[in-house]
């Protein structure tokens, strides 16, 4: 069966250009989307996400015809799910508590029964986004029970009416366009129809190889890849913790570890962030609390690292303060970058915001925020005493200034500019 018309469910980071991509192969596309502004701006041809060339690729798609988008999902030959899978919300718990980082799938329930009623025999169906072991699954239940007139894999296997496979993303953000094409893809079906069927829809457009498991080994595969990195960067966080203590440079001491052949460590910050590694660890801890017990204890170590920084803001300003004579208050304080990695507007899970917002609660002085991939400051920071700035009047004014994110406008900084100013950086730039 030829996929004639594709639906994406969820225009977001992943899902707009994932839907482009297919546009671009000049399929006909229908992009769902709750929001209407979203769906209104892609409509225009345009982009509601930084991400270099997507705009070009949506403006094209739109302009020809392939790519349209709407609230409500229409008939489709295949439908790819890519919505969120935030955690729920536990009133009560710490944050390093497991409890406090359970899945919700709620929102791919709504993806879900929202397809269901346009499907039909010989449908595909592929949740992109990242999930808990047993999502895909808990999916096809959901699309079973809204379909009773139509059989799924988890009832009748290979003879089903609708195929479904579980198929993560693995791109990085601001590479995204290139990433969906080249990387290899993990494909994971129900059943060997179904991931048979995957593979032909997403070498459409994939160059990479699309390799073949089953639905449960591609979700824990995904989540695999974000622990892994996430446990790598807890181990430089907590480096930085330790020379910190000891007084060492910890730039320094992990540019000579490195020199071992065989040591490749990673590069400290003020915690981790993201829709990814920030969030998949939790979802192998979730569902094996007592086994998941080294990714549990990296969480931790990258959750608390945002504490620490805010801890250190406290202390240069105090410190500051005491050698001026003058109240803590008097003082400003500048904080670079918001988003939660280099040169994107993505500010989702972001350490850098939580440290902004903690030192806003707190701090009754001036605050400057420097970000320049935002027009203006997120919902998190409105209502307090915080102005979005730019660079140089930043510079000028701030007595305090806190690098959390190494943006490539930063690295222009004239470094004299600095001299008598109290800087804490969390990403080695001006060190």
């Amino acid at each position: 069966m030829s996929f004639e018309t594709i639906s994406v469910i969820g225009l977001g980071y992943i899902g707009l250009p994932t839907a482009a991509m297919f546009a671009s192969r000049k399929l006909k596309v229908i992009g769902v989307d709750i929001n209407e502004n979203t769906v209104n701006t892609i409509n225009q041809g345009k982009i509601h996400i930084v991400e270099p060339e997507l705009d070009m690729i949506v403006h094209a798609a739109v302009t020809e015809g392939y790519l349209h988008a709407t609230t409500v999902p229409k008939p489709a030959d295949a439908f790819l799910v890519a919505v969120p899978t935030p955690f729920l919300k536990a009133v009560g718990q710490l944050a390093s508590d497991t409890a406090s980082h359970e899945p919700d799938l709620s929102y791919i329930e709504t993806a879900a029964k929202s397809i269901a009623p346009v499907l039909k025999k010989g449908d595909l169906v592929i949740l992109e986004s990242t999930s808990p072991v047993g999502a895909t699954e808990q999916m096809a239940e959901w699309l079973a029970s809204a379909r009773p007139d139509l059989s799924f894999p988890q009832q009748t296997g290979a003879a089903a009416d609708v195929n479904i496979a579980h198929c993560p993303e693995r791109v990085l953000p601001g590479h995204v366009v290139h990433e969906l094409v080249e990387n290899d893809r993990v494909i994971g079906g129900m059943t060997p129809r179904c991931s048979e069927r995957s593979v032909q829809l997403y070498k459409t457009f994939v160059g990479g190889e699309c390799v073949v498991t089953n639905a449960r080994t591609a979700e824990l595969a995904k989540l695999i890849e974000n622990s892994f990195r996430d446990v790598n960067i807890a181990f430089a966080n907590e480096l930085s913790l330790i020379c910190d203590e000891l007084d060492i440079n910890v730039w320094e001491t992990i540019q000579l570890a490195n020199r071992h052949p065989r040591v490749n460590i990673l590069q400290p910050g003020p915690g981790v962030g993201g829709h990814c590694i920030a969030v998949d660890p939790w979802f192998i801890v979730s569902k094996t609390p007592e086994h998941a017990k080294l990714i549990h204890t990296a969480r931790i170590v990258n959750d608390t690292k945002p504490a620490w920084v805010v801890k250190k803001v406290k202390e240069a300003c105090f410190d500051l303060a005491c050698n001026k004579d003058i109240s803590p208050h008097k003082l400003t304080v500048a904080c670079f970058g918001l988003a939660f990695k280099a040169n994107i507007d993505d500010l989702r899970e972001s350490p850098a915001l939580e440290i902004t917002k903690e030192i806003q609660q707190e701090w009754q002085g001036e605050l400057l925020a420097v970000e320049p991939n935002i027009d203006s400051l997120p919902e998190e920071l409105l209502g307090g005493k915080i102005t979005l700035s730019d660079m140089a009047p930043a510079l000028e004014k701030a007595d305090v200034i806190v690098l959390l994110v190494d943006h490539k406008e930063f690295f222009q900084v004239n470094k004299t500019l600095l001299a008598e100013k109290r800087i804490i950086d969390t990403r080695g730039l001006w060190v």
